[in-house]
């Protein structure tokens, strides 16, 4: 509960629209503010000196003991300073309870009028605190007759004046299209969300300490780019006043690693923000988190080790198990054996023909809109249609991990071709959860047959082809294994989220007051 009159929804009100209530509560926490400067009291104190987290204290209180004999008080621990925010505050006359939540976790509060004074306590703890305020207190611990460790409060004072009430209890946020916006509030009310945000941030620190540990040196490279390369995906475009052009956001780490590779830097990472002017679902952003890795004299074989011990050191150790529950209830296992198959062994398998890649492009559509109900644009390439049947009904369904080997050469213009089948590249792309988890190459380091393969890509259009990379590469790299791990993604597979949203503190949001986009035309 907290100290503030029940306000009805006036008439009228939508139900579950609170904005009207919040209003009203708004008010009445303002008229508190307005009384306590007025009685000399500063509502939003500069500190607290804060001695202990909730975690310390738990740690630290008195060990469980029988119940304290009537009339005598349990045994008292240690003295601590804490301060958090109020998320609960249960008022029975000359006692109360209250809970407070700090980065650790929450600890309860008892406050007795005999302890801090009576007026106190019954003109400004009774009166003047809600929910959502932020005080700090001070301290001995103890554990109540339950076993709770709590602090009895000897001294406390209001840090910080909560102007808005937090959503109701027991409801909660649960409308995830106000969790996104008002994420501050689905931390406060959310344990879920505030415990697997923690853990991606967790995952992101073990991530850095793994690499470091294997000598990688991670660096920080340009957001804008002159070129937009490194991936195939449309870019966000910005004009640069001061230049009076304009750039790219980038679409990729790789181009610039790669060019660190050429000044002497064996092994390299960057974990950075991408950003690519596209749609967004469960599993897309437009703005998002990638960690992209090189290691010279290396290949795509050795970034196949590299990224199964990665992730399951990521499961072992931070996570606490190599069996990652889906938000469906299926179970992933990461331990073990780890399946690898090529990529035409998958179109055989779904097709059910041996001879597919020799097929006509003609037979291929058929089959594709007839037996998997696929769109398929009559200008696509052979490969594009192929490509269509791997992506919508193939990859989805690799749930357990999965290296996909040796894809089409026309899929990546950055990669050695395999000498095997000179049809395909010196590539895998992991599949986990029905994602795309991690692609990794050999790294082509032949300047002609790069060129070549950019000018192939680029249809003609000179502006897309990199001429400064391309100049960079021509006084010499190493051969190297590269990979690409988006890092929302992994975290959605190691805390078996639903929602690429639900593992982004701030995720993009079409704006409130934006128009929505007008819905696309039907495919032919």
């Amino acid at each position: 509960m907290s100290n503030e009159p029940s306000v009805t929804a006036p008439a009228g009100t939508a139900a579950g629209d609170l904005n009207a209530i919040s209003h009203d509560l708004f008010l009445v926490r303002k008229t508190k503010l307005e009384q306590l400067r007025a009685a000399g009291e500063d509502p939003f104190r500069a500190n607290w000196p804060q001695t202990h987290t909730s975690a310390q204290c738990l740690a630290l209180a008195p060990a469980p003991e029988a119940p304290a004999p009537e009339g005598q008080q349990h045994a008292l621990g240690p003295e601590v300073s804490v301060a958090g925010r109020l998320v609960v505050i249960r008022v029975m006359g000359k006692a109360s309870f209250a809970k407070i939540l700090d980065r650790d976790g929450v600890i309860q509060l008892y406050i007795t009028r005999d302890e801090v004074g009576a007026e106190r306590y019954n003109t400004h703890f009774k009166k003047m605190l809600d929910t959502g305020d932020f005080i700090g207190v001070r301290g001995p611990l103890f554990r109540t007759s339950t076993g709770e460790v709590t602090v009895r409060v000897k001294d406390y004072a209001l840090v910080s004046k909560a102007l808005r009430p937090l959503p109701e209890k027991w409801h909660g946020l649960t409308d995830s299209e106000q969790i996104y916006r008002q994420r501050y509030l689905d931390l406060v009310v959310n344990a879920d969300s505030r415990h697997r945000l923690l853990l991606r941030s967790r995952i992101v620190r073990a991530v850095r300490e793994f690499l470091w540990a294997r000598d990688y040196t991670e660096v920080e490279t340009p957001n804008f780019h002159t070129t937009a390369g490194g991936a195939a995906a449309r870019p966000f475009v910005t004009h640069f006043n001061a230049l009076s052009c304009e750039f790219f956001l980038r679409i990729a780490l790789e181009l610039h690693l790669k060019r660190c590779l050429v000044g002497g830097l064996d092994r390299v990472f960057e974990l950075g923000r991408v950003f690519r002017n596209e749609g967004f679902d469960k599993s897309h952003s437009p703005e998002f988190t990638m960690l992209e890795l090189y290691e010279a004299y290396s290949d795509h074989r050795g970034m196949l080790a590299l990224v199964k011990a990665l992730i399951q050191h990521l499961a072992r150790d931070i996570v606490g198990s190599l069996q990652i529950t889906r938000a469906d209830g299926q179970v992933i296992d990461l331990g073990g054996d780890w399946r690898e198959v090529t990529y035409k062994e998958l179109i055989f398998e779904k097709t059910g023909d041996p001879d597919w890649f020799s097929r006509s492009k003609a037979h291929k559509t058929a089959v594709a809109r007839e037996q998997f109900g696929l769109f398929v644009d009559d200008a696509w390439e052979d490969y594009e249609v192929t490509q269509e049947i791997y992506s919508k009904t193939i990859e989805k369904n690799l749930i357990q991990p999965t290296f996909v080997l040796n894809i089409p050469k026309e899929l990546c213009p950055l990669a050695k071709i395999n000498r095997a089948d000179p049809a395909t590249l010196d590539v895998f792309e992991l599949c986990i959860n029905g994602q795309e988890i991690a692609p990794a190459y050999s790294e082509q380091n032949d300047p002609l047959a790069q060129r070549a393969q950019f000018e192939a890509q680029a249809g003609g259009e000179a502006q897309k082809v990199d001429n400064d990379f391309l100049e960079a590469l021509e006084h010499g790299m190493p051969p190297a294994g590269g990979m690409g791990i988006g890092i929302d993604r992994l975290v959605i597979l190691l805390t078996g989220a639903a929602n690429i949203r639900d593992v982004i503190l701030f995720p993009t949001l079409r704006p409130e007051t934006a128009p929505a986009p007008a819905a696309p035309a039907p495919a032919p």
